[in-house]
């Protein structure tokens, strides 16, 4: 603790911006440890209490404003690149959406106490259209409790601190190799299931002529034309019946419910078939499970001589399908 703090002293209030950012960053950075120091320090003459909570908010207020910004334009992407190292990416995104639908913009107050859930609070508020004014009232009280609550504790304890660090030092090596591990462990486990994931949905494939063969005897199959970007034309050609979606915006539909039990035929234009198992693993985490690619995707449903059209109905975000 006595090199954190003569850091700090020697850097001065470039630490606590720097701590803050990289704590908002999601960067592993132990802005609490950071804070008792300032708190510690303030005790000294050395830092100014109130110029240490001031850059603190300060600082909070223009990172969060970020994430705040990020998930009103973004949504659940934003959630699920958040939530991406952990166990489950579908569970956490439904469990931090469920706290903030029910205690709403007040978690913003203690937000910054719960690990995890700090790093999705800010995106939550953005996704659930909370206004500006209400996200920068609840933001600041949030920012300035959790600033004073770590300052208040240097302060306080400022003459207990090294003695405190003695025992930390001897398990401090042990818990940063713990925690790289973890990481590391959490980032290949995900590499793998997403390779097996591939895998699977690659050896599921549907063949043109077995999905024309399934569409001529009529069975009830959703067909998604994976084609709908921005730029895209109204001469974009598609299977006749099928429902056009933006791959790039799949939170535009996140309302859109589909039967688990109807069978979805996913295909697109590109090779390779990359977007439609983006796509058919966002479906998964909604609970649908008979996802298939088509195999080739329209080039191959066009080379087979099948049928096309210009006339591709564009999905809309509130279609139960």
């Amino acid at each position: 603790m006595d090199e954190t703090v003569q850091f700090l002293a020697q850097h001065n209030y470039w630490l606590l911006i720097g701590a803050v950012l990289g704590r908002q960053a999601c960067l592993p950075i132990p802005a609490s440890l950071v804070f008792v120091a300032a708190g510690a320090l303030a005790r000294s003459g050395r830092l100014s209490l109130s110029g240490i909570v001031g850059l603190s908010v300060l600082t909070f207020l223009l990172a969060d404003l970020a994430w705040y910004e990020a998930g009103r334009r973004l949504g659940d992407r934003v959630l699920h690149f958040l939530c991406g190292l952990s166990r489950d990416p579908g569970s956490c995104v439904h469990r931090a959406n469920g706290v903030f639908s029910k205690h709403g913009v007040r978690t913003l107050l203690i937000s910054k106490f719960i690990v995890g859930f700090d790093a999705v609070a800010a995106p939550l508020a953005g996704r659930a259209r909370i206004s500006a004014i209400q996200f920068l009232f609840f933001d600041v009280l949030g920012a300035a409790f959790w600033t004073s609550t770590y300052v208040a504790l240097g302060y306080i304890f400022s003459d207990q601190l090294d003695r405190v660090a003695s025992h930390l030092v001897h398990v401090g090596a042990f818990i940063t190799l713990a925690v790289a591990v973890g990481v590391g462990f959490n980032v290949l486990r995900k590499f793998a299931r997403w390779l097996r994931f591939f895998r699977e949905f690659r050896l599921a494939r549907i063949t043109p002529q077995q999905l024309n063969n399934k569409l001529n005897a009529g069975e009830d199959i959703l067909v998604v034309d994976l084609q709908g970007r921005p730029g895209s034309t109204a001469e974009t050609m598609g299977i006749p019946g099928a429902v056009r979606i933006n791959p790039r915006a799949l939170e535009q539909y996140r309302d859109v419910r589909i039967s688990p039990l109807r069978e979805i035929v996913l295909y697109c234009a590109c090779p390779g078939e990359y977007t439609s198992a983006r796509v058919a693993l966002a479906l998964r985490l909604k609970g649908i499970e008979h996802v298939r690619p088509l195999a080739g995707g329209l080039k191959a449903w066009r080379a087979h001589g099948f049928p096309v059209t210009r006339e591709v109905t564009m999905a809309s975000p509130h279609v139960r399908a």
